[in-house]
Parts: structure tokens; sequence; C-alpha cells
């Protein structure tokens, strides 16, 4: 059975669409496909069914990463069905705890978790103002940690 990870920011167009794309070429280079799939959503409904925002298309096809996913909203079969489910930040991640149904599978982290020597705790939201290198920057640190880390848990 493949290890499931889902990660998951407030409109799912910018950060968590970013980390799966991240994390989807890091699984994918490690020749781990088949054991290991990949998604993203939000916590709110605002942008379900877009595509990412253009930035986050930007910067991925910049560092040679396409993606082609659409926004959708968590779900309570999300904590049944995901192993991991990675917050981008407090806010979401407060979000998803109470989303959470008692006696879900589900690991619940924050992403940066997985990438102690990041210069920041959460991912900050690139909606605004535009800061979406720094996003992938940090993005690439928590996917290379996540990846190590699944790696030495589940033995692959």
């Amino acid at each position: 059975m493949p290890v499931r990870v889902l990660f998951v920011c407030l409109g799912n167009i910018c950060r968590s669409p970013m980390a799966e794309a991240v994390f989807q070429h890091h699984v994918d280079a490690a020749g781990l496909g088949d054991a290991i799939q990949v998604d993203s959503a939000g916590t709110s409904d605002w942008h379900t069914g877009e595509s990412a925002h253009r930035g986050t298309l930007h910067v991925l096809r910049r560092h040679g990463i396409d993606y082609a996913g659409r926004a959708r909203t968590i779900s309570p079969r999300d904590f049944e069905q995901f192993d991991y489910i990675l917050a981008m930040d407090d806010s979401n991640l407060a979000n998803l705890r109470r989303l959470m149904p008692e006696g879900s599978r589900a690991k619940v982290h924050m992403f940066l978790d997985y990438a102690p020597d990041a210069s920041s705790r959460e991912v900050p939201d690139p909606y605004y103002d535009g800061r979406f290198e720094e996003v992938y920057q940090l993005v690439e640190q928590g996917a290379r940690g996540l990846l190590e880390h699944i790696r030495r848990e589940k033995g692959l």
C-alpha cells in the first residue's frame, strides 16, 4: 500500500500545489512513484476547481517542474486516506486539527517540521506579496527532508 501525502494551505493555489509538485518531482527522481502518492488541498473553498496561481506555475516551470492540478477543498475522507497531512502555516494547522475526525489515522504536522534548518517554521503565503521564489526555496527544503523521513520510516 503506498504512502499517501497531502499538502494543505488556505486556497490550494499557491503553497500547497507548489509543495505537491516539488515533492512529486523528488519522489519521481528517487524512483518511488509507485510507493508514494501525493496530493494537495485547501482549508477554504475559495478557489475550488481553479489552476494553481500563475506565480506558482512560473516558479515551478523555471525550476523544470510541471504541474497541472486543480484546487480542491480538504474533506473528512482525506483524514482516513492520507498518512501525512502537512500544513503550510499555523492557521491551517489549527484548521486541520479542528476538522480532523476523532480517531483519524493521518499524522497532521507542519510541513517545515521536516526542514529543521529552514529560515522559517511556516511557509509564507505569496498570494499578496509575490515572494514565490522564497516559498519555492522553503518548499524544496521541506520536500527533501520529508522524503528522507518517509524513506527512513518506511524502509523505502
